[in-house]
């Protein structure tokens, strides 16, 4: 109770402050309208600049998602990984990047949130060319759980940026949506740009492309992002939530992800399964008797922000898996090379970016909860579409309506989830909030895998040549058909969604 009365002070100075700021600065532009037009325009060309800046990175750690994924074969003959180990290259940034997600928002909103953004765009430079530079698994894989914690400091980082850049309503939905922009279609664009890297240079371009890319982000974070304020003391980091929150996400993350490999009785993976559970019941009791909670209790009773975790969830399990089956389609199917499964990304990537951009703007008109549900129907119809193409024939043109439409859901819903999170949570606690919805989107991404691959690889083992081509072709049909159901399935979940209130918003939009 004490909490929320001192929340509800701190609404009311700000607004207080707010409006009487906006009253002196109305005064002084009747005053001198040249000079104050001057001082506006420079103020949103800064933030334009903020917004293409915090858009960029975003954009370099969705690329990542899948930039390797056409690069496995090649990365597996060179540095002799088995076909049973080849898939903790992507598990290894999976397993970090979820298990740190809710560490590196709470030290975003403590720490500053320049400082984590840099911090993370430092490591994921660091981890990328050890990633490229490395001549077997051990050092990969250590490089890849390095850019999974850039990952993690990054994500949340830059949403927070955002969100308190911008106020909510309008401006902030337009900025939420080139955001969302760069990361939907860097999802999309990996798997495009892992095709034409390891095609022309070897899969070591893979990883070297992200070197001058975070570079150049890292240098702009301290031209553009304003220096942070001293760290407020009287809010402590909770050191024991954060490590036992870590820790559970982690194990059981490591879990989903070598269940299928290692066999779910295997000692490993029981031992994972029941340390995280144990972590998870540490966690809620450090949580109950911390004065100062990683996840402050109105969070818990912020419906918006629960319902996006969840839609997150299952965003990450369905679109976000379906680029990987549609990857192994383009390639064990149909014949593609590296280079021609990105070039078939191409239609996909651009309509991603088209969602992505309008969605916010259509957010703004239509609301959130109708936005969400069009768009998961649109993306749903559109998977089962492209599942009744996907014969082992297939011509290109036929997949096109069904690409289109489940891409047009894809980058729809990707932003509109981000807005959800973030409509109503109060500035300082921003950070924590946009950790909770994108661990919530990085455990989807690694539970929805581990089960669709498992649909997928049903009967093909014992399987060569024309026989594994038919049989791979219907697993991932099979696989497909299951993702377009568990779209159709979250719009329940959508519909619990409650829309901003008009005015307000309007109130606090940015000119």
């Amino acid at each position: 109770m004490t909490e929320i009365s001192e929340y509800a002070s701190r609404t009311t100075m700000s607004t207080g402050f707010t409006h009487g700021a906006r009253a002196a600065a109305a005064v002084r532009r009747r005053d001198d309208p040249h000079r104050w037009s001057r001082q506006d325009s420079r103020a949103d060309r800064r933030r334009a600049a903020t917004l293409a800046l915090l858009s960029f990175a975003m954009l370099i750690v969705s690329l990542d998602q899948y930039i390797v994924v056409v690069a496995l074969p090649d990365i597996g003959r060179d540095l002799g990984y088995s076909a049973q180990t080849l898939q903790t290259v992507i598990s290894a940034y999976a397993v970090a990047s979820s298990g740190l997600l809710l560490f590196g928002g709470r030290a975003a909103d403590l720490l500053g949130r320049r400082r984590v953004l840099a911090a993370g765009l430092a490591l994921y430079a660091i981890g990328s060319l050890t990633g490229g530079l490395a001549t077997g698994p051990a050092v990969q894989l250590s490089a890849r759980f390095v850019q999974g914690l850039g990952g993690a400091l990054v994500f949340p980082g830059s949403l927070a940026l955002i969100n308190t850049t911008f106020a909510e309503g309008p401006a902030r939905n337009r900025a939420l949506g080139v955001w969302g922009g760069s990361g939907a279609a860097g999802l999309v664009v990996g798997v495009l740009l892992g095709g034409v890297l390891t095609r022309a240079f070897g899969w070591e371009a893979v990883f070297y492309v992200n070197v001058p890319l975070a570079g150049a982000a890292l240098a702009l974070t301290f031209v553009l992002i304003p220096r942070d304020r001293p760290r407020d003391r009287t809010r402590a980091f909770d050191l024991p939530g954060v490590l036992s929150a870590t820790g559970s996400v982690t194990l059981l993350v490591f879990a989903l992800v070598q269940g299928p490999e290692l066999g779910w009785t295997s000692p490993g993976i029981v031992a994972a399964i029941t340390i995280g559970i144990a972590l998870m019941a540490v966690f809620v009791k450090v949580e109950q008797r911390s004065g100062d909670p990683l996840v402050p209790p109105p969070l818990l009773r912020h419906r918006n922000l629960l319902v996006a975790t969840a839609i997150a969830f299952m965003f990450m399990a369905t679109f976000g898996s379906l680029l990987y089956f549609l990857s192994l389609y383009f390639q064990d199917v149909r014949g593609d090379d590296a280079l021609g499964t990105g070039v078939a990304f191409l239609l996909p990537t651009a309509v991603v970016v088209t969602g992505s951009s309008v969605a916010g703007r259509v957010v703004t008109r239509l609301g959130l909860r109708r936005t969400v549900i069009t768009a998961l129907a649109i993306g749903g119809a559109g998977a089962v579409g492209l599942a009744l193409a996907m014969t082992p024939d297939a011509s290109y043109a036929a997949l096109v309506p069904g690409l289109i439409a489940v891409s047009l859901g894809d980058g729809i819903v990707f932003t509109a989830m981000f807005i959800a999170a973030s409509t109503g949570t109060p500035d300082h606690q921003q950070g924590v909030a946009s950790g909770i919805a994108s661990t919530g989107s990085g455990i989807g991404a690694v539970l929805g895998l581990a089960l669709l691959v498992l649909i997928a690889n049903h009967g093909t083992d014992g399987l060569a040549e024309e026989q594994l081509r038919d049989a791979t072709a219907e697993g991932i049909r099979s696989a497909v058909f299951v993702i377009a159901g568990a779209i159709l399935a979250t719009l329940p979940i959508a519909w619990q969604l409650r829309d901003a209130d008009r005015r307000r918003c309007s109130a606090f939009a940015l000119p």
